[in-house]
Formats: structure tokens, C-alpha cells, sequence
């Protein structure tokens, strides 16, 4: 009797990308530049695939524009793309997205009030579990927050793209390590 011969469908086939969102205040400086950083590290790594990649802000204000010239400059001369338009967050973003990371306290604990986001849609009941902070995951930088260089000048935006670029890099080793369906 011969035996079938039967290929099962590789894992990463069927799994669906890991999705990261990036939140600040009003999407155009930090969130912005660290779904920048992020994706050229998960480009870099040939991951792309394996990851959708996005950012937000907690207000509106800015809906529809491109990132501050400022933070497009700076990390353009990192070699770092920033080209995402302003968006706010949604409720169903805390559905969509396996990770949210806000940029400071304050962004923080307005994604953390889980309470305004379900009164508008059902969501899981792992959406606050999904909000961390960025810094949580820096190695080489103490601070707690990733300050808003909106109203300073170019030491800031080089600040911020200092920690980022810190966090970022421990964020992707720490879900390469957590995720199996991702590696290069």
C-alpha cells in the first residue's frame, strides 16, 4: 500500500503578520519617525513580510498631512524614510494590532483608558494588555519617555531618533525571540 504523500502548508504561510502601531499626540514627530526606524529594521532584516507596520495619534489635529519637515530631515540623514501621513487612532486599531506603543506617559494613559475606546465597538478584552511603552524597550537609553521635539530645535528631533532607534531595534529582537512564525 503506498502512502500518501501529503505537504503540509508551511506555518508562516497561513500566519498573518505581526502588526505594530506607533502612537504619539498628533502622529507627525515621534510615531511617525518610529514606524520609520521600525520599518527600515524589519527591512533590513528581509522581514517585511512578516510585519504591518503603522502609526497614529491620539488627537486629529493633524489628520492627513505628512510628517514635520524637521523629523523628515533629521532621519533622512540617518538614511531613514519617514513617509507616513497623520492619522488618529481608532478603536478598531486596538483589534487590528497585536502591539501598540505609545511615545510617553500621557499617550500612554489615554490608550490605556480602554473604557473610551470600547464604548464605541466591541473590542478584546486584550486590547490594554497590547499598549506598552516605546521606551520600555530601550537598552541603551535610560529615559522613560520619548520627549515631543515639536517646539524645540534640532537636538530633539536627533533625540529622538537616538531612542528610537534604541527601542526599535530591542522591540524587533524581542518579537523575532517571542514569535516563531518570524525569522529571516
Amino acid at each position: 500500500m503506498a502512502a500518501e504523500a501529503s505537504t503540509p502548508a508551511p506555518a508562516e504561510a497561513s500566519a498573518k503578520p505581526f502588526a505594530v502601531l506607533f502612537v504619539c499626540l498628533g502622529n507627525i514627530c515621534r510615531s511617525p519617525a518610529a514606524e520609520a526606524v521600525f520599518r527600515n529594521l524589519v527591512s533590513k532584516r528581509g522581514l517585511e513580510s512578516k510585519f504591518q507596520i503603522d502609526s497614529a495619534g491620539t488627537i486629529g489635529y493633524h489628520e492627513g498631512n505628512k510628517a514635520d519637515s524637521r523629523m523628515i530631515s533629521t532621519s533622512k540623514k540617518r538614511g531613514i524614510e519617514v513617509t507616513s501621513i497623520s492619522r488618529p487612532i481608532k478603536p478598531s486599531d486596538f483589534r487590528n494590532f497585536d502591539l501598540i506603543l505609545a511615545m510617553d506617559r500621557q499617550n500612554y494613559d489615554i490608550l490605556s483608558s480602554f473604557d473610551r475606546w470600547q464604548h464605541k465597538e466591541t473590542l478584546p478584552d486584550s486590547g490594554p494588555k497590547k499598549v506598552k511603552l516605546m521606551c520600555s524597550y530601550c537598552k541603551r537609553h535610560t529615559e522613560s519617555e520619548v520627549p515631543d521635539p515639536y517646539y524645540g530645535g534640532a537636538k530633539g528631533f536627533e533625540k529622538v531618533l537616538d531612542l528610537l532607534e534604541d527601542a526599535c531595534e530591542s522591540l524587533l529582537d524581542s518579537i523575532v525571540a517571542e514569535k516563531e512564525n518570524i525569522s529571516a
